[in-house]
């Protein structure tokens, strides 16, 4: 059975309930593979694949099901703080040194901005460092070297334990999709069915409201 997910959010949410559907159906043979591009479902026989972002609209041929959208926070450590101070508003954002996720184009991740009822804007800036992989970024930012726009699922357990904070609450903002997908001329298989009917149930990208579902509230949106 091939499978494909993203590399940082397979690693760190993923993997785990992979291996409780591994463990379940021992003989099934999982074929998994991490990375970051969109993968052709199609053209590169996959049987299902998870995906952060995307299209809105896919491909006739593929099945998917969108299972929420991740929340993004500012955050910086608290010693970039006690050294710069905390900004209080959108506009002080850019006075301030920033870490930065950079796309294999070399291009870098603009910040997506909202305040109160204003409409969603993605801001380009320049940034002190720039990243290719997500957990260096966050090793950047917990090292005190700037501050950066990051997801939850990301940096869920900095937050926790005080090593980030979330300096600008009020701008959490929605991010991108999280997806599973899959072929529609293999959606019956008895495999498919159970590793997506197995994701749909353990998958999470915005641990504020799967922790809320799981109280018996009403998920965050």
């Amino acid at each position: 059975m091939r499978i494909d997910l993203p590399a940082t959010f397979g690693r760190m949410n993923v993997l785990a309930p992979l291996l409780e559907f591994a463990a379940r159906y021992p003989h099934i043979t999982p074929h998994i593979t991490y990375t970051d591009r969109f993968v052709d479902v199609i053209e590169d026989g996959m049987d299902l694949v998870v995906r952060i972002g995307g299209d809105d609209a896919w491909p006739a041929a593929v099945g998917y099901r969108h299972l929420g959208n991740e929340q993004l926070i500012f955050c910086a450590a608290p010693a970039f703080i006690a050294r710069h101070g905390a900004p209080q508003r959108a506009a002080d954002l850019p006075a301030y040194d920033a870490i930065l996720y950079g796309r294999a184009d070399g291009s870098t991740q603009p910040w997506r901005i909202q305040e109160g009822a204003a409409p969603l804007a993605r801001q380009h800036i320049n940034g002190r460092m720039v990243f290719g992989q997500a957990e260096s970024q966050v090793a950047a930012v917990v090292a005190g070297l700037g501050l950066a726009q990051l997801p939850t699922w990301l940096v869920d357990q900095q937050i926790r334990d005080g090593s980030l904070v979330n300096i600008l609450p009020q701008l959490t903002t929605q991010g991108l999709p999280l997806h599973i997908l899959w072929q529609r001329s293999r959606e019956h298989t008895p495999k498919v069915q159970a590793l997506r009917a197995h994701f749909e149930a353990t998958l999470c990208i915005n641990p504020q409201a799967c922790m809320a579902v799981a109280a018996g509230g009403v998920p965050a949106v």
